[in-house]
């Protein structure tokens, strides 16, 4: 049975069309870099104790996340690629951060910089049109942000410029960050209202019409990859509904999980925002808030009755930045991170090097082997139907004998990371397997290969007997 429930708390600039933007250039990465990445990693060889938590939830008494001794690091753990100039450490297998490729690290060791120096600004401009390419989008109207912080700042952006005070959002619920959003539009006075699934499943088309229908809406979000389920929604079926019967409502997506590893395609699918972030499937160390902005989001934006109602979030002060960082014009509002920017830049030129359709369906392939792997097991996801279920990650539910503070510590011995639940109702209950970025697409890497003969060994160790 699915249900609505609403929460209710009481609660500019005009700006043009993008510039028109020259073609990618591909900035090769200073020697220099990797050498003093080099020196760096000579005093991190010696591994100690796992500082990640392996399994946190909110609600549960104490748990010794103490290994009982020192965690045994094989020097071939992570070391698929011999070329690699990563310290040995254990495979992390969650659904963000994700493993990183070494020339993405080694960028990030790039000599200090000035934000508004040449060499930047260009770097940050590229960067920027290659989002374009990523998001599948040529409009000249839309316009791609990059902004310090993590994915959750998306929200805000979202919340702040959007809507205003009192309007009325239907948040498409399947899963934990639904909630959160519809937290984020409270705290901004906005009406968040759900449209809420079973864990495991996401709202029917029929359902989301009849919502439609019901009530005017401003916007309405889509959590694409739900990290806390692993369930993912139809981004394309939902926004063609909601240009027939609300054409007027926006059609937001929270791609957090999903944009990088899941095909989004902003311009056909009739987008008006995607938010995500860089450390799941675009692989770049946390610390990104992107988002790709449309013209008719845009248009909302200039027509707001009242400011927006965040300063840092703002795209008064944001738009203009974006749009001369891409022009390859120097410009200021915050000062963006060089490092991580010239991260970003070198991973979408990876990712770009090949067709996305080549990424999309490595993705896929992935996650059918580790699903197939999970069955195979006797093991179930909670996302149970093929079409409900997501390919850059997979939420696992835990046999009543198999506990997850002793399975999680006993996959780090053997050298790969899963997390533990997130859902608030459920957490104690199933693990969570990351699989996108390079532990998919390198072929000189076999981390889901490991990842699954690693469960296998060490739910025997835990008592675990196949019915």
């Amino acid at each position: 049975m699915v249900k609505i429930s609403q929460s209710e708390l009481p609660g500019q600039a005009l700006l043009g069309p993008s510039p028109s933007i020259p073609p990618t250039k591909s900035i090769q990465l200073a020697s220099p870099a990797k050498a003093r990445l080099s020196l760096i990693s000579r005093h991190l060889g010696k591994p100690g104790l796992a500082l990640n938590t392996p399994f946190s939830i909110e609600g549960v008494g104490p748990i010794d996340l103490a290994p009982p001794s020192p965690v045994p690091i094989k020097p071939t753990l992570n070391q698929t690629d011999p070329m690699s100039t990563q310290v040995n450490h254990p495979t992390l297998l969650i659904p963000g951060p994700v493993e990183f490729d070494d020339e993405v690290l080694q960028s990030m060791a790039h000599y200090s910089e000035s934000h508004v120096g040449p060499s930047f600004v260009t770097a940050f401009g590229e960067a920027l049109s290659m989002l374009r390419k990523l998001f599948i989008t040529s409009n000249p109207a839309s316009q791609p942000l990059v902004v310090s912080g993590s994915g959750t700042l998306g929200w805000d952006f979202i919340a702040a410029n959007l809507v205003e005070h009192g309007d009325d959002v239907l948040v498409l619920h399947s899963g934990y960050f639904a909630d959160s959003f519809a937290d984020c539009f409270q705290t901004y006075g906005v009406n968040a209202i759900q449209l809420k699934a079973p864990i495991g499943s996401r709202p029917q088309l029929s359902e989301i019409e009849q919502a439609l229908k019901e009530k005017k809406y401003a916007a309405i979000t889509i959590t694409h990859v739900d990290t806390s389920t692993g369930v993912l929604s139809d981004v394309k079926a939902v926004s063609e509904l909601v240009h027939k019967v609300s054409p007027d409502t926006l059609v937001i997506v929270d791609g957090v999980c999903s944009v990088g590893g899941e095909e989004v395609r902003f311009d056909e699918w009739g987008l008006d925002v995607v938010m995500t972030a860089s450390q799941k499937a675009i692989g770049v160390p946390a610390g990104l808030c992107i988002l790709m902005v449309g013209g008719r989001a845009i248009d909302r934006y200039n027509g707001r009755k009242t400011p927006p109602s965040s300063y840092f979030a703002s795209f008064k002060n944001w738009l203009p930045i974006m749009r001369n960082y891409e022009a390859k014009k120097p410009s200021y509002f915050a000062t963006p991170s060089p490092q991580l920017v010239r991260a970003l830049h070198t991973s979408l030129a990876q990712i770009l090097s090949l067709p996305l359709e080549e990424r999309f369906d490595a993705h896929k392939h992935a996650s059918q082997k580790v699903k197939k792997a999970i069955a195979d097991l006797g093991l179930k996801q909670l996302a149970e139907r093929p079409e409900n279920q997501a390919n850059s990650m997979t939420a696992i539910w835990l046999p009543d004998e198999v506990k997850a503070p002793e399975l999680l510590p006993t996959l780090m011995k053997r050298g790969i990371v899963f997390a533990g639940g997130l859902h608030k109702q459920i957490a104690t209950k199933y693990i969570r397997f990351g699989h996108m970025g390079v532990s998919v697409t390198d072929p000189n890497r076999n981390d889901i290969d490991k990842a699954i003969e690693a469960l296998k060994a060490s739910l025997a160790d835990v008592g675990y007997q196949q019915k």
